[in-house]
């Protein structure tokens, strides 16, 4: 037994520190093309951010129209990492607040190339509605962000090209393109500005399919929690288009709770409170 032991903790250990973080010239120099080095971005970012396992917060989703009116909502976020990297992450979201959405629930199991399997528990309705693969590009209970935007970023799931180092702020940061892989998206491609030391995302432009700019995601208040993850503590989502944003502040992130793959089923849905 004493055997046993030993040989599962010197697998955990080797698997604890089988990743090394490479600095941004290490990155850019182990690939030779552009697409290459896009790429070689993405996965020090994913590398980075793998082994949280799972994830609680508290979310206040602020939507503005053109005019400065706005409409609050409260909700509250759980996502359970998939440990094989050829799966997708799963999510789960239920909104708290105002009475007419509360109680509406929405699952996402990410997916690589494959559609996203999404699932909306409307309590007026009592019943589920499955998301269809064509309805990606929608907008998410009426805000500024997608049903593609709200899914795990798998690496995969896009293709990239480096183009240039610039400073951002008081940072560096890589900015690279990234086009979907998948079918059924609302982009021809989306521009993102990545933290060079620490390969946080700080903003992303996404183009519609008429390759014209139709709104930008910036991420701000950056935390670091359990001596590792970096958590942004508000998103804020403009329509360049509409003249509309939503903004969305992030609240009391909770790791490693114990969730269950049994909590994310589709069976769930009309359960969860």
């Amino acid at each position: 037994m004493n055997k046993i032991i030993s040989t599962l903790a010197i697998i955990a250990i080797s698997a604890s520190s089988a990743f090394a973080k490479k600095t941004a010239d290490e990155v850019l120099t182990s690939a030779s093309t552009p697409e290459a080095q896009g790429k070689a971005i993405a996965i020090e970012a994913d590398e980075r951010d793998f082994g949280f396992g799972d994830m609680e917060v508290e979310i206040e989703m602020i939507l503005r129209n053109a005019h400065g009116q706005e409409i609050k909502r409260s909700q509250r976020n759980k996502t359970l990492e998939v440990a094989d990297k050829n799966v997708g992450d799963k999510s789960l979201i239920v909104f708290d607040n105002p009475r007419d959405v509360k109680g509406t629930a929405f699952l996402t199991f990410s997916k690589i190339l494959e559609p996203d399997d999404q699932w909306l528990y409307l309590p007026s309705l009592k019943r589920v509605k499955r998301i269809s693969s064509k309805n990606k590009s929608g907008p998410f209970v009426g805000s500024e962000f997608a049903y593609e935007d709200i899914s795990s970023q798998e690496v995969d799931k896009y293709n990239y090209k480096y183009l240039r180092k610039e400073p951002c702020g008081k940072m560096e940061c890589f900015v690279i393109e990234r086009y979907p892989a998948y079918k059924h998206s609302g982009y021809t491609k989306q521009i993102s500005w990545v933290d060079a030391k620490e390969f946080r995302p700080i903003k992303i432009d996404f183009y519609d399919r008429k390759s014209e700019l139709l709104k930008t995601l910036t991420h701000e208040g950056y935390k670091q929690y359990l001596g590792k993850y970096w958590r942004a503590d508000k998103f804020i989502m403009k329509n360049h288009q509409t003249g509309k944003s939503t903004e969305i502040s992030w609240k009391n992130y909770r790791f490693r709770t114990g969730l269950k793959d049994s909590e994310f089923t589709k069976a769930n849905l009309k359960r969860v409170k």
